[in-house]
């Protein structure tokens, strides 16, 4: 008599086996078609500016091409919570700014449910760490940041600024700052740093801080100018500028950027992405894409990285109970 029971266990173990068999040789086997980089935010700021050229060289490094994915929304969350979900099999990565920290914090002091969680991505690399800078036009009234933090005291919520959305990288250190400088400026929201750097342009924003790469080309071409950064040295791209703490003003903030993988990706899966990551960091061709738009390349593997994030994630925690609800 056949027993029922422990044929279904064999079926099942042999289920089981294959599965695993079949992963194995995906992870072996890869990559054998091309890998997508989901980038959060609009083209234009520097989630972009860093994904485009660690694309290319990542694409040389793993011989299958690397395509970019601009999916913009909610400060970056949308595209992040896109990555978060997708399939762990190594074809869609994330390349993530420091709002990465902030946003499922924010969402939990809103009482809404996390776009993503933390857990849910595996940090990989790290490749840029930057103070934002205060910009205005070139024509804006004020030359110094002393300047732009008296009109706003005698003007409270007459100087309104720009950013990438709610919680986000260009909105967390102007709250800083106004924190710090007993301010109230008004918060215009955008769908990332390039259309806000735009609406500066135009004059429909009167200010925005952002990385040193999203507006030096605009401050070399005479329509922008920056006031002060949220760092306490110098920067290498713009050495004359002052920080905020040389101004009297304890506001620091750092806008880093970073690839991140769906979490649970098999391990020679990982390993292949870390080290055409940790190439294309050491690409000169990278280095001097980003480095010319005035970024240096401030790499991190991922087991420092992955400290660095957490220890971040902490930080920005009570800076957005300080900050408070923002609808």
């Amino acid at each position: 008599m056949i027993n029922v029971r422990a044929t279904f266990r064999i079926a099942v173990a042999a289920l089981l086996c294959a599965g695993a068999v079949s992963v194995q040789a995906q992870a072996t086997d890869y990559p054998n078609r091309p890998i997508k980089i989901v980038v959060p935010f609009p083209p234009g700021g520097l989630a972009d500016t860093v994904a485009r050229p660690v694309a290319e060289s990542m694409s040389r490094e793993l011989g299958q091409p690397v395509v970019i994915e601009n999916r913009g929304g909610a400060g970056g969350g949308i595209g992040m919570a896109q990555a978060a979900k997708s399939a762990p099999d190594g074809y869609t990565l994330l390349m993530a700014l420091s709002s990465y920290s902030v946003l499922p914090e924010a969402d939990k002091l809103l009482g809404r449910s996390p776009m993503y969680a933390f857990d849910a991505l595996t940090p990989i690399a790290r490749f840029t760490a930057d103070p934002t800078v205060l910009a205005v036009r070139a024509d804006a009234p004020w030359n110094t940041v002393k300047d732009f933090v008296e009109d706003a005291k005698k003007r409270p919520g007459a100087i309104n600024y720009g950013s990438s959305g709610n919680y986000g990288t260009m909105h967390v250190p102007m709250e800083i700052l106004a924190q710090n400088a007993g301010i109230k400026l008004t918060h215009v929201p955008f769908t990332g740093a390039g259309p806000a750097v735009v609406a500066l342009l135009a004059g429909q924003v009167q200010a925005l801080s952002t990385g040193p790469a999203t507006v030096l080309q605009h401050v070399k071409a005479g329509k922008v100018k920056v006031l002060g950064h949220w760092a306490t040295g110098r920067l290498e791209s713009m050495p004359d500028v002052p920080s905020l703490k040389d101004a009297g003003y304890d506001a620091q903030y750092a806008q880093w950027s970073g690839l991140f993988a769906p979490a649970g990706m098999p391990e020679p899966v990982l390993q292949k992405v870390r080290a055409a990551a940790k190439a294309a960091a050491a690409d000169p061709k990278v280095k001097q894409v980003i480095l010319g738009a005035g970024s240096p390349i401030q790499y991190m593997d991922a087991p420092e990285f992955d400290r660095y994030v957490k220890q971040d994630i902490g930080r920005m925690a009570d800076v957005v109970k300080k900050i408070g609800k923002v609808e």
